[in-house]
């Protein structure tokens, strides 16, 4: 076998999982092989054994499927599919139902069919290590625990009870899992595992699931029990407003939950392969798989990090500016035990930027998330202050303040000299280029751009901005200051807008473009969430303030002037611009854009009446999946636009970028990865008819799709 090792000593059978040349144990071909071959043997040695030991010889216990190969499957392979994974649940039924004591050794993280693999074991003991983590992530990759994980899970906790760890792919640690009867003993570490099994083996000679035991039921009750009834009546309904029909593997995890807890448990297995065979050869789930697990390693792992520069972490942080974003900033920081200076022009300003982080510190007092005194450190490690001189010795320096030039270049200019020697100084701006900013540096080699997202106590994602002259070194100091804050960095190269902000304005800005073509605001907005955006674009607009998009438009033209070059606006910023000149509206700060905003406590929000009387046209035909593919298609487009212009150096910045940063639906993978799901001839084709009806915002010029073909992934 070249994946596991057999050993029977002394009526002691151990399987050690031991795959070849990885760092993790997985389900991969030669995996479902050894497995078919090793229970052949424990079959054959039944009477010599007295006890089977599950065990691991890497530093993990198993890490569940093989998702490269699954990213090589195509619909034809679903039957063979089904096959495979009915095998692999017969072979766990044979070495479950021997009638001999079965014990899983968890040395270490047992996600997704790791922990599957694990629940094979009649009885599981675990290292007690809060870093470890157990549990059933598939949904986040568009698929569900289907080998055997949903059905035993179900059995286990009950319906009610299992539901966020199969639903919402909640984790646990062994602590919680012992808590949970998931887990029967922990050990203080990997040399007590074979031990303790051995004791329990002896202590338990015959020993079965508990569901083969014919006195067992599933704790809770049965989908028939009036109290789970009723819950499961409205459980479809809830779901479907969370997924809008988009994400086809919570569904059918419900789905198995309640088919399965109505038959026996053989039955209830093969419904479960039938769910997992239909969605892991299904678009969706390739698109997650490739994001959320390929993309976000490859981010993770620092291959968007400069390399040959050791890793730092700043130990004390000045932001200027206290508004939203420094008080955010200084917040996460001070969360992740950076000392942090928040300098305003003012004292007042100051403690009301400290404020902030007393406020969200106290609601997670109030909530039993943080006691009093981890309130008070982090509290401690914000130094609020009006004075530059308090900024003496800071690694880094963050600039927070207006969207002005002027401005920042002045807070710029007062406050680098005060940076300890080799300290580095970034702007968090979101649309103004960097490499003009850092005119105002002595030093623009270790200027930078760090683009946080608002609100920063909850938003992953953090852009960072090679300026023209940004050395390497400050781009992996600032790489690693964003993973010491626990966000998600991507890093671009410096342009207008940059990648984020330049992509989003093509979303909320095709959504005014439709308005002014007539089609009514409330179809624009329910097309943006029934194709999976959070927030319609005219919603966004107004929370972001199209006060604020008038201003970029004005530096904008300004900076074309300056150039000699004359900006054209789009049909949507003429329209935006209208908005706020004409109508006076501009925005929910404002308390008026294309929503209004009562005044009375509970109200909701509602579009403004006169949109239809000013834009709307009576004769208008318009199609819903042309208003969804508009959305989508223009954002992809642009993205794939800053890849060929080396805004984007890589696909997977652009993929956790559009997600995290603005939004685009987690069905597709991110904008470059719909794309690639889409086929790239049919997807140029189909941008194509949209830029013949619709405008060169859909144009994907020559160059542009051969860099679309350059960067497509192989698996």
């Amino acid at each position: 076998m070249k994946t596991i090792q057999y050993n029977l000593d002394d009526g002691i059978a151990t399987i050690t999982f031991d795959e070849p040349d990885s760092a993790v144990n997985t389900m991969c071909e030669d995996w479902h092989q050894d497995l078919t071959t090793v229970t052949q043997q424990v079959l054959q040695d039944k009477d010599a054994i007295r006890g089977i030991i599950l065990a691991s010889n890497k530093t993990t216990f198993f890490a569940g499927a093989d998702l490269k190969g699954l990213m090589r499957l195509t619909q034809a392979d679903a039957p063979r599919m089904f096959l495979q994974i009915e095998q692999s649940k017969k072979n766990f039924r044979t070495i479950e139902t021997l009638g001999k004591p079965v014990v899983s050794c968890v040395n270490g993280a047992a996600l997704g069919g790791g922990w599957e693999v694990a629940l094979v074991g009649h009885c599981r003991i675990v290292v007690d290590d809060p870093k470890i983590q157990l549990g059933l992530p598939e949904i986040t990759l568009g698929l569900i625990p289907g080998a055997t994980g949903i059905t035993k899970m179900t059995r286990l906790l009950g319906l009610m009870v299992a539901q966020p760890y199969i639903l919402e792919s909640r984790l646990f640690n062994p602590r919680q899992a012992l808590e949970l009867g998931l887990v029967h003993e922990l050990v203080a570490d990997a040399s007590a595992l074979r031990s303790a099994a051995l004791t329990w083996i002896q202590a338990h000679p015959v020993s079965m699931q508990p569901w083969d035991d014919k006195t067992w039921k599933i704790p809770g009750g049965l989908p028939s029990n009036p109290k789970i009834a009723q819950a499961l009546s409205v459980a479809p309904a809830m779901l479907r407003k969370t997924t809008r029909g988009l994400y086809p593997a919570p569904e059918a995890a419900l789905a198995t939950m309640v088919e399965g807890a109505q038959v026996d448990y053989d039955t209830a297995l093969r419904i479960e392969s039938r769910y997992l065979a239909r969605l892991i050869v299904d678009p969706v789930a390739k698109n997650m798989i490739n994001t959320f697990f390929f993309n976000m390693g490859a981010i993770r792992s620092g291959q968007s990090r400069p390399q040959g520069v050791p890793r730092s972490k700043p130990a004390k942080v000045g932001i200027l500016g206290a508004g939203m974003m420094g008080a955010g900033i200084a917040y996460v920081q001070a969360s992740r035990r950076i000392a942090t200076v928040l300098k305003d022009v003012d004292q007042a300003k100051a403690d009301a930027g400290k404020a902030y982080s007393a406020k969200l510190t106290q609601a997670r007092v109030d909530k039993g998330r943080m006691g009093a005194h981890e309130q008070a450190e982090l509290l401690e490690r914000i130094t609020p202050s009006a004075s530059d001189d308090d900024l003496q010795g800071c690694d880094l320096i963050v600039e927070a303040v207006f969207e002005q030039r002027e401005l920042k270049a002045r807070v710029t200019r007062a406050a680098e000299p005060k940076l300890a020697p080799g300290g580095f100084f970034a702007s968090n701006t979101s649309t103004l280029p960097i490499s003009g900013l850092a005119g105002a540096s002595s030093r623009p080699e270790k200027f930078v751009g760090i683009h946080f997202f608002s609100p920063v106590d909850k938003m992953k994602l953090v852009e960072i901005i090679r300026g023209k002259q940004t050395d390497d070194e400050t781009v992996a100091r600032a790489f690693d200051y964003v993973q010491a804050l626990s966000k998600i960095p991507i890093v671009v190269n410096d342009s207008r807008g940059f990648y984020t902000s330049r992509t989003f304005g093509t979303y909320i800005m095709e959504g005014a473009a439709m308005l002014s073509e007539g089609i009514a605001a409330a179809v624009i907005e329910n097309a943006a969430v029934l194709c999976g955006m959070p927030v319609g674009p005219l919603a966004v607009l107004d929370e972001t303030a199209l006060s604020l998009s008038v201003q970029v438009m004005d530096q904008t033209r300004a900076d074309f002037a300056a150039e000699g070059k004359t900006y054209e606006s789009t049909p949507g910023e003429i329209l935006v611009e209208r908005m706020v000149k004409e109508f006076k509206r501009p925005g929910r700060a404002g308390g008026a854009g294309f929503y209004n905003y009562p005044s009375e406590k509970g109200a909701r929000k509602a579009l403004w009446p006169e949109l239809a009387s000013l834009f709307g046209k009576p004769d208008v035909r318009w199609d819903l999946q042309d208003i969804k593919d508009r959305l989508l298609f223009r954002q992809a487009v642009e993205t794939a636009r800053c890849l060929h212009e080396n805004v984007l150096t890589s696909v997977h910045d652009a993929n956790i970028g559009s997600i995290f940063g603005i939004g685009f639906p987690a069905w597709t993978g991110g904008a470059m990865q719909f794309i690639y799901s889409q086929g790239i001839d049919g997807f140029l084709q189909r941008a194509d008819a949209l830029a013949s009806r619709f405008g060169k915002g859909f144009v994907v010029a020559e160059g542009v799709g051969k860099t679309i073909r350059k960067f497509q992934p192989v698996y």
